[in-house]
């Protein structure tokens, strides 16, 4: 099982990156940058590829809407090529309040524009002339929409992969099943892995017909709040709280994702008060009705002997990757975060 983290430059950016090299050399195996409406995701992870020698980068993740597929290619080819062949486009929908409300772009069609960017993508990567005759995107651009001038192009470069890996977030079943067909790695939040094969095997299983061989084993990796210790009730309270926060207070009833998937989980009557005390301001309350099972579920947070059980779950669930998100009162310690990855790194090579 590989070690991840998401980059936090809240202390600095350079900062954060120096801290890298020492995560690096403790165990960590990928660092996610995300991608929301803060800076660019690329030009950071350019940046991590120069200062680091083993580390797996990945974007985690890039908006299907705000790149043409032809671009999001191009850029994916020099993050790989930058990095000595260690990148990884994780790709995404987001949702409305991005993608309308800060690039002024539709939200339609996740799925189908998808499935179209990674094929072009993989195209493009290939470098064959491309031409794709889709739903949502035409390239060449055709004569009635522009002046006909354009002709099919291929990458000038050549790619040092002609299969650059795709990772999929998604939580929804056509979501999930699409990710299972055309990634090589699959991102779900908040993964239970108790009830994962439950709620997810059906999609999954769906995908898996469909897939080509030539991409593998379908990869799984989660973010989870992690701390290691014998004193860790202030964790499981910051846990709670975000908890709370997602599945109470991330969307109106009835369009609240996360919300719908704690009721997959078989908290619906829970989920429902969550968030109605959330939406009613009773931040506290909503994080209180929260089952204690679900809560240490959904995190890797306990003595040694509890992340170790944890992290057996998680493998036979299938997880591939854990990307660890330091939580409680040492959170921003940079000592602190080195440890816990070279502590967490250890008991998952057992």
């Amino acid at each position: 099982m590989r070690i991840g983290m998401k980059l936090d430059y809240s202390g600095g950016f350079v900062e954060a990156v120096e801290e890298l090299r020492d995560l690096e050399r403790v165990g960590l195996d990928v660092v996610y940058v995300a991608e929301a409406y803060s800076f660019d995701a690329v030009s950071q992870l350019g940046y991590i590829a120069a200062k680091t020698e083993r580390l797996r980068i990945a974007s985690g993740i890039l908006p299907i809407y705000s790149r043409t597929p032809t671009l999001m290619a191009m850029t994916a080819a020099g993050l790989d090529y930058v990095s000595g062949g260690r990148f990884t486009l994780g790709l995404g929908a987001s949702g409305p309040q991005v993608i309308e409300g800060f690039h002024g772009l539709p939200y339609q069609a996740p799925l189908g524009r998808t499935r179209e960017l990674v094929e072009i993508c993989r195209k493009v990567w290939r470098r064959e002339a491309v031409v794709h005759e889709g739903k949502h995107y035409r390239i060449p651009l055709p004569a009635e929409q522009g002046t006909g001038l354009g002709k099919p192009l291929k990458l000038i470069n050549h790619p040092l992969r002609a299969r650059i890996p795709v990772l999929l977030a998604a939580i929804g079943p056509k979501n999930v099943s699409l990710a299972a067909e055309i990634a090589e790695e699959w991102e779900p939040i908040f993964f239970h892995p108790g009830k994962a094969a439950e709620v997810f095997g059906p999609a999954l299983d769906e995908g898996r017909a469909r897939r080509d061989p030539e991409l593998g084993e379908l990869g799984i990796s989660i973010g989870v709040p992690a701390a290691v210790g014998t004193d860790t009730e202030q964790a499981l309270h910051a846990v709670r709280a975000q908890l709370a926060l997602y599945i109470g207070g991330m969307g109106a009833k009835g369009k609240n994702f996360y919300n719908d998937l704690a009721c997959r989980y078989g908290y619906e009557e829970e989920a429902g008060r969550t968030q109605d005390l959330y939406l009613a301001g009773r931040k506290e309350e909503a994080a209180a009705v929260l089952p204690e099972e679900l809560v240490r579920a959904l995190c890797l947070v306990g003595t040694e002997d509890e992340v170790a059980e944890r992290l057996a779950a998680y493998a036979a669930a299938g997880v591939t990757t854990l990307s660890l998100q330091p939580v409680g009162p040492d959170a921003s310690d940079r000592a602190a975060r080195i440890a816990l990855v070279e502590r967490v790194a250890a008991l998952a090579a057992g």
